[in-house]
């Protein structure tokens, strides 16, 4: 099974190829949805937070209010760097469980969803690395327009990420988004016969 790492900054676009990945046939381990689980009511995870931002991080029905966290951590380095401290963990243990079961199962491609990967984990324990970058500019008018975030929040989302120019050169695959919807979709198309060509000459790659 190849072992595939998508990655690309906060309103980059990877979603959307991630989407179109999964309609061509690869097996996805999405990590917003992995987070999300990991912060369910009743989790160690979500007690945590809880313990390290208070209750006002919750809702009253227990849930986390991912608002007030998010407004919290964006104006606070150390607030990030310890809400990642105690998110990451749990999550690389889950996607450690799915890419086990994807590979008993026989599945030739796994892409890895991971917005964060050359932040808090290690590149080097994935088969090739997919990197979606777009300009700043479009990005942070993205993040405003269809997130809502003030302009602020949003320079401070940008901010908390190793800027793109430092991931492209190690990463293996790039799909630049500077342009139409249809265009990146012909660039992933690319991307993705690339993927499916490594998995033909490497199909025993360890995990």
């Amino acid at each position: 099974m190849l072992n595939v790492a998508l990655t690309g900054n906060v309103a980059a676009g990877k979603s959307t190829v991630l989407t179109w990945f999964a309609k061509w046939g690869a097996k996805i381990i999405d990590a917003d949805l992995l987070v999300r689980e990991a912060q369910e009511p009743g989790t160690d995870t979500l007690a945590a937070i809880a313990r390290r931002f208070g209750k006002e991080v919750l809702q009253d029905d227990g849930s986390l209010d991912r608002a007030a966290l998010r407004g919290i951590v964006l104006a606070d380095d150390q607030a990030l760097a310890s809400l990642n401290a105690i998110i990451h963990p749990a999550v690389r243990r889950r996607r450690a469980e799915l890419a086990r079961e994807a590979a008993d199962s026989g599945e030739p491609i796994l892409i890895n969803d991971i917005p964060l990967l050359f932040e808090v984990l290690d590149p080097k324990d994935f088969d090739l690395i997919v990197l979606v970058d777009a300009p700043v500019a479009v990005r942070r008018a993205r993040l405003i327009a269809s997130r809502g975030l003030a302009e602020d929040d949003a320079d401070r989302l940008i901010a908390s990420q190793i800027p793109a120019d430092r991931k492209r050169s190690r990463s293996d695959i790039l799909i630049e988004n500077d342009g139409t919807e249809d265009q990146l979709r012909q660039r992933a198309q690319v991307a993705w016969e690339q993927i499916q060509q490594r998995a033909v000459d490497s199909p025993s790659t360890p995990e």
